[in-house]
């Protein structure tokens, strides 16, 4: 039975639904329109600007990368560091600060990634290149998730979308870890331990209640530098400034300078970062695309372990939760809702790219994972769309 209680979403969660839905939007036009390029005549020039070296010298240090690379590595450092300081805003105050909150999207997301990466795992343990991928199935696309919600509108109750988010929340914390352990190459050692006294010259400031922004940009951009020379991905750099961000102000009546911080990120990185990286990363060619390249295993497990494994896996995590007495369903949710949510979480598209890229580069697989990724995506999402169809209109709306 659902319960007919009325829900009272915060400002702030409102806030990111809202712009969080319009982005979604934004990145299927963008989508589309790199899709469309890189399949006509002016594939060349996408894939020239794509490849575009791009340099920067101060003094004699040199960073010298691809266009493709200073977004991956550059600009989602700024998403990371804003993802991390909305991860720390929602588990000081908002939808991760009391444990019934907390269990059914941490239990649900568990399971939305151990039983993807099974798949993955399953159909490439054979191959050392090829399973390097098992995390690619393993994430959820929030800000397409957010525009397909958008669209389907008072079908998905409000109680519903902020469950969403926080499971979204849980899984990127995850997807970073991920990210630290697995995808870091050849140390340098000297280079970690000078980012590393970054971090914690950035802890110190927090210590000595500095609340200027200016210092931790600073000594943000230093540190990134350094976890980037490494060998470390340099996106870890962005996670680690972005949680030493304050959060209160010298008073209780001051502005938070992490919520200031990330109002003024926010739009930059919706509306500006995220399309860059869709449209650079999302023009896959499908001239090798066929039926036979579908089912090998890379592309095989990758749209498996989003279609199945996450949606499985989702919901079996949340329906332990319940069974155990841990969380509940959000209020104004049916269990076919729940199923519809547990389904688009498998849209995995923007975080799976970027790990396809991390994992892939300069593989044989590099085209082929992208291919799994998009069309697991887009059969989670249709499966979704179809289950919140199903049913009525929710009479739940944000008040």
């Amino acid at each position: 039975m659902t319960n007919h209680l009325p829900y009272r979403m915060s400002n702030a969660l409102r806030q990111f639904i809202q712009q969080g839905a319009l982005s979604g939007i934004i990145l299927l036009v963008v989508l589309a329109g790199a899709l469309l390029v890189a399949n006509s005549p002016l594939s060349g020039i996408y894939n020239g600007l794509v490849d575009m070296p791009v340099h920067i010298s101060v003094g004699t240090l040199t960073i010298k990368k691809p266009l493709l690379l200073w977004v991956n590595d550059g600009l989602m450092a700024v998403f990371f560091m804003l993802l991390a300081m909305e991860i720390k805003r929602e588990i000081a105050s908002g939808e991760l600060s009391r444990p019934d909150q907390l269990a059914m999207p941490l239990m649900g997301a568990i399971g939305g990634i151990v039983l993807p990466a099974a798949i993955f795992y399953l159909f490439n343990h054979h191959d050392v290149v090829g399973r390097r991928g098992w995390p690619i199935p393993t994430t959820t696309d929030i800000a397409f998730v957010l525009g397909i919600v958008a669209i389907l509108g008072h079908r998905v109750p409000a109680s519903l979308k902020a469950m969403l988010v926080a499971l979204s929340i849980v899984d990127d914390i995850l997807a970073i870890s991920v990210i630290a352990v697995f995808y870091t190459a050849k140390l340098s050692w000297i280079a970690m331990v000078a980012g590393v006294v970054g971090v914690m010259l950035l802890v110190i400031f927090n210590y000595l209640g500095i609340k200027r922004i200016a210092p931790y940009v600073l000594v943000g951009i230093v540190v990134w530098v350094c976890v980037l020379k490494s060998g470390i991905h340099a996106t870890l750099a962005g996670v680690l400034v972005g949680l030493t961000i304050p959060m209160h102000g010298k008073t209780a009546q001051s502005p938070s300078p992490l919520l200031n911080l990330e109002k003024a990120l926010h739009s930059w990185v919706v509306f500006g970062i995220m399309p860059l990286f869709v449209f650079l990363n999302g023009g896959v060619a499908f001239t090798g695309f066929s039926l036979n390249s579908m089912v090998a295993a890379v592309p095989l497990g990758i749209t498996l372990g989003l279609v199945l494994g996450k949606s499985i896996g989702a919901l079996l995590g949340c329906g332990l939760a319940y069974i155990l007495r841990l969380g509940h369903l959000p209020v104004n949710v049916n269990w076919r809702q729940l199923s519809a949510m547990c389904c688009l979480s498998g849209v995995g598209f923007t975080m799976s790219l970027f790990i396809a890229a991390l994992a892939y580069t300069q593989t044989p697989f590099e085209d082929v994972s992208r291919y799994g990724v998009l069309v697991g995506s887009l059969i989670s999402g249709l499966v979704g769309v179809g289950l919140f169809l199903m049913g009525p209109p929710s009479g739940s709306v944000a008040k």
